[in-house]
C-alpha cells in the first residue's frame, strides 16, 4: 500500500467527517426552534412525538452522510488516478447534442478515458438517461472513450433498471461501465492502488 496516498486519503477523511459533523451540529442545533406541528398528523399515523423528532433527525443526519460520504470517496478515487497518472484532470467539454447544459462535466481525463465516479446512483428519473446519453456521445464525439466508475449498485428495481439502460448505453458506443466489485478492481488494476483496502483500513483505525 503506497504510504502517500493513505495518509492523504486518511487526512482528506478526516476533514469530510469534520466537515459533516459541523453540519449535522448546526442543524440539530436549527431543529430544535423548528414548527413541529406537523407531528399532529405524525400522531394520526400512529408515530409519536419522540419517535416524529427522531425520524426527522436523523432524515436531516442522512442527506448530510450521502452528500459527505459520495464526495469523499470520488474525491480519493481521483487523487489514486492522479497520483498514478500526475496530468489527469477534471475537464468540461461543449454539449454537442442540445443546449442545456452548456457543457458536460469529466470528472477524470486520463488519455482518451474520460471517467464518470460515482459512489452510487439511485436516481429513478427518465431524463436522466436522456441527459447521459446526450453526455457519452458528446464525449465520444470528442475522442474520447465514456467510462462509468459506480461503486455501488442501487437496490431498488427501478433504479437498477435505469442502470442497466446507462449500462447497455455505454457498451453500445464502444465505452466502459464498471459498478460495485468491478468498480474497486477497475481503481486498482488502472492505479495499482488499493483504494478498498485503504478505506477498511481507516475505518479499522477509527473501531468502526
Amino acid at each position: 500500500m503506497d504510504q502517500d496516498v493513505f495518509e492523504t486519503i486518511c487526512q482528506l477523511a478526516d476533514r469530510y467527517a469534520a466537515a459533516l459533523r459541523e453540519q449535522v451540529d448546526l442543524r440539530e442545533q436549527e431543529m430544535k426552534e423548528d414548527d413541529t406541528s406537523h407531528y399532529l398528523l405524525y400522531r394520526v399515523l400512529g408515530v409519536t412525538n419522540e419517535e416524529g423528532r427522531s425520524i426527522d433527525l436523523y432524515q436531516n443526519k442522512g442527506r448530510f452522510l450521502y452528500k459527505y460520504a459520495g464526495a469523499f470517496l470520488e474525491r480519493a478515487a481521483v487523487i489514486c488516478i492522479q497520483h498514478r497518472y500526475p496530468g489527469a484532470s477534471r475537464v468540461r467539454i461543449p454539449n454537442t447534442q442540445g443546449t442545456r447544459p452548456k457543457t458536460f462535466e469529466i470528472d477524470c481525463l486520463v488519455g482518451s478515458a474520460a471517467h464518470e465516479i460515482k459512489w452510487r446512483d439511485a436516481t429513478t428519473d427518465g431524463d436522466h438517461i436522456t441527459k447521459e446519453h446526450a453526455r457519452v456521445k458528446a464525449i465520444q464525439e470528442r475522442g474520447y472513450t465514456p467510462v462509468r466508475v459506480m461503486f455501488y449498485y442501487p437496490q431498488r428495481v427501478q433504479a437498477i433498471r435505469v442502470q442497466e439502460t446507462l449500462e447497455t448505453l455505454y457498451q453500445g458506443i464502444g465505452g466502459k461501465y464498471f459498478y460495485g466489485d468491478t468498480a474497486w478492481r477497475y481503481i486498482h488494476e488502472l492505479t495499482g492502488i488499493d483504494l478498498l483496502a485503504i478505506l477498511e483500513r481507516i475505518a479499522l483505525s477509527r473501531g468502526k
